[in-house]
């Protein structure tokens, strides 16, 4: 068996996750990507959208994340991200009802556009982790 991946999930004031891993799928701006022991090396955008980990144990981690970066090189994944948030430190009820006010905002202006992206990532990373 390959060795494991050693991934490491981090924003600028905390690591979110980090251990040994089987695989890794993140969305970048070129597309989703999945990681697999002796991946090529890489080094992609984020964007906003959901990360999952499978962990060398079997459990399935998902986490929203904002922006940010993704490097493999040597069986090693950073997840540089601006914002992550795993997917049960995550209110679903407080995201749906954050979607429909960014909704309401205007999705005419870049800036309500971002808030729909974010919030519809939280609730996919909470569907994707039930």
């Amino acid at each position: 068996m390959a060795e494991p991946l050693h991934v490491e999930l981090v924003t600028p004031d905390r690591t979110v996750w980090s251990g040994e891993a089987t695989m890794v799928v993140a969305r970048t701006t070129d597309g989703d990507i999945g990681v697999l022991p002796g991946h090529a090396p890489l080094l992609g955008l984020l964007a906003d959208g959901v990360v999952e980990i499978r962990s060398s144990d079997g459990d399935l981690w998902v986490a929203a994340v904002h922006g940010g970066f993704l490097s493999v090189a040597h069986d090693r994944v950073s997840i540089l991200a601006e914002y992550a948030e795993l997917a049960h430190e995550i209110d679903l009820e407080e995201a749906r009802r954050e979607l429909e006010r960014a909704r309401a905002a205007g999705e005419d202006d870049e800036a309500a556009l971002e808030h729909v992206r974010r919030a519809e990532a939280r609730i996919r990373a909470v569907e994707k982790a039930s």
